[in-house]
């Protein structure tokens, strides 16, 4: 096939209207190129993820997305979970020392002290 000559005008001589339709495929191809681009970016920062769950097997473009979105959902669930876990502990250290501090204040709030006094201060303070 023999090639064709296409005629470019120059760009004062194209309309508005023209120079969109010129430039509407290269901007498109531009937004796939990206589109792709992360996608691929996506497929090897989750590859471990993905050979997990399919080992051995293309993953289409839809796949890596779902699984993505999937793996997404996952993280966000166990750090919900675990930001609970630390605030449980920390509130349960938190009780825990206002008690101590409280215990403290009531047995030294006594000018005579017991054995049994004596005995909880010191188990207190280690």
């Amino acid at each position: 096939m023999a090639p064709s000559a296409v005629l470019v005008e120059p760009d004062n001589l194209l309309t508005p209207k023209e120079k969109n339709k010129l430039r509407k495929p290269v901007v498109e191809k531009m937004r796939r190129d990206r589109i792709n681009s992360s996608i691929e970016q996506l497929k090897l920062l989750l590859e471990k993820e993905f050979q997990r769950h399919q080992p051995n097997s293309k993953l289409e473009k839809a796949d890596i997305l779902e699984m993505t979105v999937s793996y997404l959902k996952q993280q966000s669930q166990l750090q919900i979970k675990t930001s609970f876990h630390k605030s449980s502990q920390f509130d349960f250290r938190e009780g825990y020392s206002r008690c101590l501090q409280e215990a403290f204040h009531f047995l030294s709030l006594h000018k005579v002290r017991t054995e049994t006094q004596t005995k909880l201060l010191s188990h207190f303070q280690k």
